[in-house]
């Protein structure tokens, strides 16, 4: 999970390990603070969080390092979705009206998959996707043992509002959490 910090992109990772115990894995307390107050963990904990890429393109190979998780994947060809997220001008496509524009047309392509709704606390939250990419090949250890091998996201998993693309992939995207509600207000998410 990708977590914007008012002044530099912050790297943050959500994992499920095996025993399904939900845990996040930040890299400094404000990290940690913010998200979890968003969202619900078993256990928070503060550890370096590393994220190398070699090369920009398909076949790019990513390594998240993150405490007890290490993984490693590489990137596949564009989703035809990706092309349609290329086009979008940057200021448009991170505005709130055109992500709900958008999540009409995720759910119904990507089922489980939504760009708009609520997040802990009242908070309104929603997820600017500019690229959309397939991935090929992925493998992760969590404290040493293979997490096993590619598949499907199946059963979903539980991240809020929004679950992940059925099949394996990589999402550029921006986060933005409204924090500005009043206490009690509810956002309008329509």
């Amino acid at each position: 999970m990708l977590v914007p910090h008012p002044a530099r992109p912050v790297r943050g990772r959500d994992a499920r390990p095996p025993d399904g115990r939900r845990e996040l894995l930040a890299p400094d307390q404000w990290v940690a603070d913010f998200v979890a107050s968003t969202y619900t963990f078993d256990d928070v904990r503060i550890i370096p969080v590393d994220v190398q890429r070699t090369g920009t393109t398909t076949s790019s190979t990513w390594t998240v390092t993150a405490g007890p998780l290490t993984w490693t994947f590489t990137v596949g060809p564009r989703h035809p979705l990706g092309y349609a997220l290329r086009a979008v001008p940057t200021p448009l496509g991170r505005t709130l009206a055109f992500t709900r524009t958008c999540d009409v047309v995720a759910s119904r392509i990507m089922p489980g998959v939504r760009t708009v709704g609520t997040a802990g606390n009242d908070r309104l939250e929603w997820y600017s996707a500019s690229d959309l990419h397939g991935i090929t090949a992925s493998e992760a250890t969590w404290n040493g043992p293979s997490l096993g091998i590619m598949t499907d996201m199946t059963p979903p998993p539980d991240f809020g509002f929004s679950s992940t693309p059925k099949q394996p992939s990589l999402t550029a995207l921006t986060s933005t959490v409204r924090t500005d509600l009043r206490p009690g207000s509810k956002p309008g998410i329509s």
